[in-house]
């Protein structure tokens, strides 16, 4: 058998088909695009999900890809089988190729059969192929045309052998092709079931879907009128496959990344299950899934895509810590990633540095809180006694403040036999989003309607890069959903022209305004959006009355879209600017063009420094002073990346791409409308730079008369400051620190006197001190108005006690402040912690904290006295 590597298997399975006139497509980005029904890209069709229902249409029919997948998440979520088996991963890539209305069974399944024997030499004794038990047609095909013995075409139910994209849609019967490894590996049924047994004796490598039917809400199956392929082969199984090897850990892409945990740590690889190996393979793959991840946009953060993210970073960090890892490792193991697979994945290596840094800023934010979490968490276990459940409420605790992810409580907790009450985490991780109102959005589905029209239509005709006006023919038009002939003076309606100026909001641009007119006839546009490839107009009609197939003129706003474009242009500018000023990290993860402003998003840990934003100012008005040409050109997209035009990783490029250069430095793929000349900017500023996520910044800013306006808006705070404070504009600066430090003193010395106060009356407050079960406890509302003064009188109250509880109570703008402090010695039997948590629901709040010392807030302060009478209650008897 050959011992091709895992590129080289790589490599030949995009040259064979290719030969057989198959177009080569790059992967797609891991975050789906405009698809919300999917957390990650899972598998090589996701890409070509809208071609093969109709959607969308390409200028070829046949395909062919190595696509970068991730199953962490959601449906597909395999992350607590990697590193314990030999083929789960987080990461890993899919081969495959597809025929949309092309090639159908036969050259399919002629072509898995050549590459798998011809190309990969694999072992024909030890191949057999499955067919959906009624497709006689796949089964005769391998029977007759290949060959295969009949009594290894074995006929599976729909479990098995019969795909669909959805409950209704298109799907159809697929054919799998298996290798036998051998007798030596372990099944755990009496009897081996084959190709049906869950054991690694027989391994599917190939999965050929014939999608041939669309199946309709009452299951009924039309077939369709352009049957297509579409087949995927996981790479990394089948080069394990062909190198004879039992697990995919020993592939080259995983073996080399597995090497360099293991110079890291001073540990041999055995390619066992002892915890060393388990932890080795964790730690490969889930660098592997961070490093992809990361270079497509993805940051570690608590909701969404990015908290798949930080479990799987975080479970790598846990089992680095169990191989003895003392310092940051993660970063170390993602570059050899980068090293291994750049090749294929340039991505990785433009990205390199924005990738080490999000591995090395998350694994030292989780290791300042792994210990106290730890800590906490085995106080929590203690508390258990012979209870065998975790509270979910203690899950979540230690998720929303400690950073652990649910499934790694629960890892920790499977070590010691415990389990974790999901359905209460669930509740309390509910309750926050609901307190937060902070919810994920799933985005907007493709109206049924637009699909229809596309079909019908194609796409539109975009006349808007060459003009402001022109004459389009009206082609279908819809008034609340409903298709309709004709519309008149007072309705909105949505239409489609054959040809239009206006701009269909994508890309970060919002959509074109403007009128249609026709003789007689008059609407204003108020929006206008792309689904399907269209461009769709939000029109109320103002005047006569317009049919389809009529002719309008269809004029935009031009002062409105000149505004925009000198924004959009001002983004690439700024783009720009911010690499050379911050480094190559520094892209863009998202904008907004409007007419009154620019929005930009980009990859950087830091707020601008001052010198910082004063540089990529004077860098992007010297360029606008400059006054360089705006040149567009349609490339190829591999031409125009060699070019060095810049990608934005999760937008979705075609295999032509238009690009846009202003002047011979800032070059990028781009669909939006931009000035003829750099100077038509008239003038930059930002206004604002703030955090969005972990790792991505925003700025905000503002060009041509709007930046004018800012400037003089901002000289006319500086008047008007400087008349307050008497001084001139100059003076300014040092007169406002003057003002700061002197209210600072003045605070402090409030602040004494309300704890001198506070201590005068200290005996006064003993008056309402109560023995309950031989417990000193007082309870007391008091005019304490910061949490640190309350702190400081609680630490005096107990100290006078020597032994007991001192709660107290504080209304402070209209909010409950309670706070419960025990002495060392009743911790066993009392904790702080539990008391406030009690009490804390009576003034609509919540809280928590250490044995000695809790706190909690509310929104109740007219309930204090009857929480804090409450507290009398919860002393338990000795």
């Amino acid at each position: 058998m050959s011992a091709l590597t895992a590129t080289e298997i790589r490599n030949r399975f995009l040259v064979f088909f290719a030969a057989h006139d198959h177009r080569v497509v790059r992967s797609s980005s891991l975050v789906p695009a405009n698809d919300p029904t999917l957390l990650f890209t899972n598998a090589g069709m996701v890409q070509f999900k809208d071609v093969f229902t109709g959607r969308e249409t390409r200028d070829y029919q046949r395909a062919t890809s190595t696509q970068k997948c991730v199953r962490a998440g959601g449906k597909h979520n395999d992350l607590e089988n990697v590193g314990v088996t030999a083929r789960h991963h987080t990461f890993f890539e899919m081969l495959g190729n597809f025929s949309f209305g092309d090639y159908f069974k036969e050259d399919a399944i002629r072509w898995s059969w050549d590459f798998l024997v011809g190309e990969l030499g694999l072992d024909v004794d030890r191949l057999t192929v499955t067919v959906f038990r009624d497709d006689d047609e796949a089964a005769e095909i391998w029977e007759r045309q290949i060959r295969v013995p009949r009594e290894r075409i074995l006929r599976l139910g729909e479990k098995d052998n019969f795909w669909q994209m959805g409950d209704t849609g298109p799907c159809g019967p697929c054919s799998e092709v298996h290798y036998f490894q051998g007798d030596h590996l372990p099944c755990s049924e009496p009897t081996c079931l084959g190709v049906e047994c869950e054991c690694d004796r027989h391994l599917e490598v190939w999965n050929l879907v014939f999608m041939q039917f669309d199946r309709s809400a009452d299951g009924t199956l039309t077939p369709l009128p352009k049957p297509s392929i579409d087949t995927g082969m996981g790479l990394e199984r089948v080069a394990a496959v062909v190198a004879g090897k039992d697990s995919n850990y020993e592939v080259d892409l995983l073996r080399d990344v597995i090497a360099e945990v293991e110079a890291a740590s001073g540990k041999t690889y055995g390619g066992g299950m002892s915890e060393d190996d388990i932890s080795m393979r964790v730690i490969a793959d889930h660098a592997r899934a961070t490093t992809f991840l990361v270079a497509d946009g993805v940051m570690p953060s608590n909701e969404g895509r990015g908290y798949v993210l930080r479990r799987i970073m975080r479970r790598g960090i846990r089992h680095g810590k169990r191989l003895g890892f003392e310092e940051v490792f993660l970063s170390r193991i993602c570059e050899r990633v980068v090293s291994v697979m750049s090749e294929a994945f340039p991505e990785l290596a433009e990205q390199k540095a924005f990738i080490l840094e999000v591995a090395t800023r998350e694994e030292k934010s989780f290791r300042r809180t792994l210990d106290r979490g730890l800590r906490i968490l085995e106080q929590k276990l203690e508390e258990l006694g012979d209870a065998k459940e975790l509270a979910g409420a203690d899950a979540f605790l230690l998720y929303d403040t400690y950073g652990f992810p649910l499934d790694l409580t629960q890892v920790i907790l499977r070590e010691r036999g415990l389990t974790v009450d999901e359905i209460g985490f669930q509740k309390a991780l509910d309750d926050q989003k609901a307190g937060s109102g902070g919810k994920l959005g799933a985005g907007e589905a493709v109206d049924d309607l637009f699909l229809s029209w596309a079909e019908r239509y194609g796409e539109t005709d975009f006349l808007g890069y060459e003009a402001e006006a022109g004459e389009g023919r009206v082609l279908a038009m819809a008034r609340e959903g409903q298709e309709v002939a004709e519309a008149s003076a007072g309705q909105t309606v949505e239409l489609i022209l054959d040809r239009s100026p206006f701009y269909a909001e994508s890309g970060g641009q919002v959509g074109d305004e403007g009128t249609l007119t026709a003789e007689g006839f008059a609407a204003k546009v108020s929006q206008t959006h792309k689904p399907a490839g269209l461009h769709v107009h939000v029109c109320e009609i103002t005047e006569g009355s317009l049919k389809v197939e009529q002719k309008v003129v269809a004029s935009v706003d031009g002062e409105r879209r000149r505004k925009i474009r000198a924004n959009h242009s001002a983004t690439h500018l700024l783009h720009l600017a911010l690499q050379e000023t911050l480094g190559d990290h520094a892209k863009q993860k998202g904008s907004l063009v409007a007419p009154d402003l620019l929005r930009f998003d980009y990859a950087h840990f830091e707020p601008l420094s001052e010198e910082e934003t004063e540089a990529i100012e004077r860098r992007v008005n010297r360029l606008v002073a400059l006054n360089a040409p705006s040149v567009t050109e349609v490339l190829g997209f591999e031409e125009a990346r060699g070019k060095g035009a810049m990608a934005i990783f999760g937008e979705k490029y075609g295999d032509s791409v238009r690009t846009v250069r202003i002047g011979e430095e800032s070059l990028e793929l781009c669909g939006g409308t931009h000035v003829e000349r750099a100077g038509d900017i008239g003038f930059f500023k930002i206004v604002s730079d703030a955090s969005i996520a972990s790792g991505i910044r925003r700025i905000v800013a503002v060009t041509g008369e709007a930046a004018v306006e800012r400037v003089l808006e901002e000289e006319r705070t500086l008047r008007r400051a400087g008349e307050a404070l008497k001084a001139a504009p100059r003076e300014l600066a040092a007169r406002a620190e003057a003002a700061v430090a002197r209210v600072k003193e003045l605070e402090r010395e409030v602040h004494r006197l309300e704890q001198k106060l506070a201590t005068a009356s200290s005996s006064d407050l003993l008056d309402n001190l109560r023995e309950v079960h031989g417990v000193k406890v007082l309870a007391t509302k008091v005019e304490v108005k910061e949490a640190k003064g309350l702190r400081e009188l609680a630490d005096k109250l107990r100290d006078r006690l020597g032994s007991g509880v001192v709660a107290l109570g504080a209304e402070n703008d209209g909010k409950a402040t309670l706070l419960v402090a025990v002495t060392k010695d009743l911790t066993g039997r009392l904790r702080a912690g539990d008391l406030v948590r009690e009490i804390a629901p009576l003034v609509d709040g919540r809280g928590g904290g250490k044995p000695d010392l809790a706190q909690a807030g509310g929104t109740r302060p007219e309930a204090i006295e009857q929480a804090l009478a409450r507290v009398y209650d919860l002393i338990p008897e000795a």
